[in-house]
């Protein structure tokens, strides 16, 4: 017995139950019939830009420069530092490809619009690790300051320049683009077939073998070097506890500052390898390009609990919906089908869970949305235009509840504070 006459030393409390992880395989399995059901309602309604080939590229162009805006803001968190500057270090991406790519082609505009993405990076290092500024007010000064900063660059050295302007660059070329010999031709024929699942997998199968830019193949690489230096390197578990528990990695021997420094240097360069790809596909610099894409990349970083393929699938969803306002109304009033069977699912996985609050707003946006679906044959263009961000929107709302956020996000750290 203790002193006080309580429980013996010897009892233990029983730990607390741990939240049991999803499996890759049901990952799987939830995306393979999310697919039937796509292609379900692609065979009822007709609305063939669902599942066709160009939705698909569309929607890969659309998903890249947000996966990396959300890939960079990953490496920063993973160590303990919020980055919501990713915006404006965006910018600067689009301003340095804009600047570099039209004068010395399209591979040296990517180059410096990483550098100065990572410049942006160091700023944000520098006010948060070394001086203890709130992360918040020097992410949103950053994304304050840039556009104003290229903006002023743009008139400055674009105006007289043939093809610019005061607020866009001249025309930068393209990167080289690849595709499988023979077989876009053969899932083509397949595709216009119009089968069930069958076309609808040849023109998916199109769309991400057929003309693909080498920076979409850049990006995909550095989707796999993360996931693999961060989980798989001594390297990487030594950042990540940088966002954990940084003074027990500091009492281990951790140069913490040192990780944090390359993690949002890491970080700026990747939003601005974003910013160039969007610079580059786009064939110039323009003001406003960015239009809000670093903030979804970080909604898609918490889509995906901080984790790399989590979000590729939250950067392909809005991918996926913009993609869709920009094929048609048609493709748009089908996509109002799809959201309300996939709320009602989601409303049913939140109730076997014992969240009934999140299941009645689901359930209720769902079958809001079919009678939607059911009344109207056109949908006004306003929200033709506003469907990637509802969808987005709602999906972040209703089906995030399984976060698991790196405990030291956002607090300013001191060398030597655990002595």
């Amino acid at each position: 017995m203790t002193a006080g006459g309580g429980l013996s030393a010897g009892v233990e409390e029983a730990p607390a139950p741990r939240k049991r992880r999803i499996s890759p395989m049901t990952y799987v399995l939830i995306a393979a019939g999310a697919f039937v059901v796509i292609a379900l309602i692609r065979t009822l309604t007709g609305a063939e830009d669902l599942t066709s080939s160009g939705t698909v590229a569309a929607a890969l162009t659309a998903a890249v420069p947000i996966a990396l805006a959300g890939l960079g803001g990953l490496w920063s968190e993973r160590a303990g530092v919020i980055n919501i500057g990713l915006e404006g270090m965006m910018v600067l991406g689009t301003f340095g490809a804009g600047l570099a790519g039209w004068q010395w082609g399209p591979w040296a505009g990517v180059f410096f619009g990483v550098v100065l993405g990572a410049v942006g990076g160091l700023i944000h290092a520098v006010a948060t690790v070394t001086f203890g500024v709130d992360h918040i007010i020097s992410g949103v000064a950053i994304t304050l300051v840039a556009p104003g900063l290229t903006l002023f660059l743009a008139k400055l050295y674009f105006t007289d320049t043939p093809g610019g302007g005061q607020k866009k660059s001249p025309p930068i070329p393209d990167v080289p683009r690849v595709s499988i010999p023979g077989f876009s031709s053969l899932l083509g024929d397949i595709e216009a077939k119009h089968w069930f699942l069958i076309s609808d997998l040849a023109g998916v199968l199109r769309g991400l073998t057929t003309n693909v830019s080498l920076l979409t193949l850049l990006a995909v690489v550095l989707f796999v070097f993360t996931a693999w230096l961060l989980w798989r390197t001594p390297f990487g578990l030594r950042l990540r506890s940088c966002g954990e528990a940084p003074v027990a990695a500091e009492s281990l021997g951790v140069n913490v500052y040192k990780y944090k420094y390359a993690a949002i240097v890491s970080s700026g360069a990747l939003a601005g390898l974003g910013g160039a790809i969007l610079a580059v596909s786009s064939s110039q610099f323009r003001d406003q390009q960015v239009a809000g894409r670093g903030y979804i990349g970080l909604a898609s970083m918490i889509f995906g609990n901080w984790r790399p393929g989590g979000v590729a699938a939250g950067a392909g969803l809005f991918g996926y919906t913009d993609a869709m306002q920009l094929r048609g109304a048609d493709a748009v009033h089908a996509l109002l089908l799809l959201l309300g069977i996939a709320l009602l699912v989601l409303a049913v996985f939140q109730a076997r869970a014992r969240r009934y609050g999140i299941a009645g707003v689901a359930a209720a946006i769902g079958v809001a949305f079919l009678i939607w679906f059911a009344s109207t044959d056109v949908l006004p263009p306003e929200l033709v235009t506003a469907a990637p961000y509802v969808v987005t929107l709602l999906v972040l709302s209703l089906a995030a509840q399984r976060l698991r956020v790196p405990k030291w996000i956002g607090q300013s750290y001191r060398k030597g504070q655990g002595g």
